[in-house]
This record gives C-alpha cells, sequence and structure tokens, in this order.
C-alpha cells in the first residue's frame, strides 16, 4: 500500500476567517486565528508556508465571487497573498488548459461548501481529479476541504438526508465521492445541525467504512492517509461500525426506523489522535505538572 505524502485537512464549515480581528479582537481572538485556526494550520502544512501558492476551488457554492474574495482576504490576514480563485462551473470548465497548468502547480487547494455533489459530478473521471490525486499521494501537497468540500473527499459520500428523518431507511442518500480518502464517511456542521443519527444510519449501511462527524470552525487533518488529528474549536465525532451486532437496516421497509447494536462512538477535541488503520482512538499525551 502507498503511504500518501500529502496532507488531507476536512473542515465541518463556518470555519473561523479572522472577522474577530476587524471588530476589537482580545488577545485571545488573536491566538487563536493566527497561531490555532484551521487555516493556520493548513497554510503551515504546505511546501512553503506563507509564500505558498493557493487555490480556492469554489464548484460547490451557489456564490463563487464572494466565497473566494473572503478566503483570499482571511488568507491574506495570515500573510498569504498568493491565493487564486478557480471557478470551475461545468466539467468543460475542469478540463481548462489554465486550470490543469494551475493546478499542477500550486501547494495547496481550497475546496470551498455548498453542494457537495456538483464536487462529485464535476470532477469525477477528470483529469484535474487525477491530477489532485497523484499530487497527493507523491508530494507534500495540501487538499483542504470546508463542508461540502470535506464531505466530498471521501469515496463514499452523504450527498443528502434531513436531520429530522434520518433515523428512518432510505432517508440518507449516499453516492460516490471524490476518492481521496478511502472507507471513510465524512458528515460536516455535525453538532448545530444534530447529524448523528445521519451518519449512523450510513455507517450501519457501510459498516466497513469509519464515520467522521466534523464540528463548525472544527477539522481533521490526515497525514499518511490514516493518521487523524482534530484541530479547531470544537468536537469530531468518530462512528465506527465494525463491532456491530444486530442490524434491522437490510430487512425493514423504506421509511421504517432502523435498529443498530453496539456502534462505537469517540469524540474527540483538539490535538487529539485517531488511526483509521488500526480504527483506534489515540487521545492527546496529558502533560502532568509537578509541583516543587
Amino acid at each position: 500500500m502507498t503511504i500518501p505524502k500529502g496532507f488531507l485537512v476536512s473542515v465541518g464549515g463556518a470555519e473561523d476567517k479572522g472577522t474577530d480581528l476587524e471588530k476589537g479582537f482580545i488577545q485571545q481572538d488573536r491566538l487563536k486565528f493566527f497561531e490555532l485556526g484551521i487555516l493556520s494550520n493548513i497554510i503551515h502544512l504546505t511546501q512553503h508556508d506563507k509564500d505558498s501558492s493557493v487555490e480556492v476551488i469554489t464548484t460547490a457554492s451557489s456564490i463563487p465571487d464572494e466565497v473566494a474574495d473572503n478566503y483570499r482576504e482571511a488568507f491574506e490576514k495570515l500573510g498569504c497573498s498568493n491565493v487564486g480563485h478557480m471557478r470551475i462551473r461545468t466539467r468543460e470548465d475542469a478540463s481548462k488548459p489554465e486550470y490543469i497548468e494551475r493546478i499542477k502547480n500550486c501547494d495547496c487547494v481550497m475546496l470551498s461548501g455548498g453542494n457537495q455533489l456538483r464536487l462529485s459530478s464535476i470532477f469525477g473521471g477528470t483529469e484535474l481529479l487525477d491530477i489532485l490525486k497523484q499530487r497527493y499521494e507523491t508530494e507534500k501537497f495540501v487538499i483542504a476541504g470546508t463542508s461540502a468540500g470535506a464531505m466530498a473527499m471521501s469515496n463514499t459520500m452523504i450527498y443528502e438526508g434531513s436531520a429530522a428523518k434520518a433515523h428512518l431507511k432510505g432517508e440518507v442518500k449516499i453516492t460516490t465521492g471524490l476518492g481521496l480518502m478511502q472507507n471513510v464517511i465524512i458528515d460536516s456542521h455535525f453538532d448545530k445541525r444534530g447529524r448523528f443519527n445521519r451518519l449512523a444510519q450510513a455507517v450501519s449501511a457501510y459498516p466497513g467504512a469509519i464515520g467522521i462527524g466534523l464540528g463548525e470552525d472544527t477539522g481533521v487533518i490526515v497525514s499518511e492517509g490514516s493518521n487523524l488529528k482534530a484541530i479547531g474549536s470544537g468536537s469530531v465525532v468518530i462512528v465506527d461500525g465494525k463491532n456491530i451486532d444486530h442490524n434491522n437496516i437490510a430487512d425493514i421497509e423504506l421509511g421504517k426506523p432502523i435498529s443498530v447494536e453496539n456502534i462505537i462512538v469517540h469524540i474527540m477535541s483538539e490535538g487529539d489522535l485517531y488511526d483509521l488503520r488500526k480504527r483506534k482512538f489515540v487521545g492527546t499525551p496529558v502533560e502532568v505538572k509537578v509541583e516543587d
């Protein structure tokens, strides 16, 4: 198995873009954004740090120019001014030589939020996606995605599902994502939109996959293809179906409530580690202070 040399950063949406700095910030806000913030983490992972070239891909968004401007301003606050906007709206756009060349030469791509089905339907099977995968596997290349951009990273992707009805069979719609990560299912805005049942149903249908629920302003850095590190201000929820015993999802009719026994759940906060390959929560070493 080839171990990727690059990094994936999956974010649950609504990441801090430094807006508090414009309101008369306190020192804690400054520390949170410049040293601990998700966008800061992304820049520090790149090959050339603040001198890196970042391409914001707004394919998923219905307001691409506004989203691109917001990211450009946020990255510039962090000292990274080489930020481009790849305004890819169709499969024809995705094959344009200009965009292919820019993907070959940048240090990082940022997939915006919006509709993850647009990402999978526009990029699936394209040369551009092949280049992204190849660079991620062979170089210190960073692929970041927020909300829809995060959910589309996996090979198995949730594209629809009301949280209120997610306990009913068939209410969670699943398709093929971009395939940057295998055997995981990612959900975003996890806490705020009450999406535990949605991810639990997805894992019940695909128990070989590990569910990753990302809170807002929260994410995971994936290194070496399987090492997860939680970042941001909220929680990351891991849903593991490897020990599922009773599972009625294959036998009940559409619209009936599912029942599942023995799902494993982990809750991670900033700095915690999880090994996808071993399906093991590692946690964070606790510093013990010895008093004189």
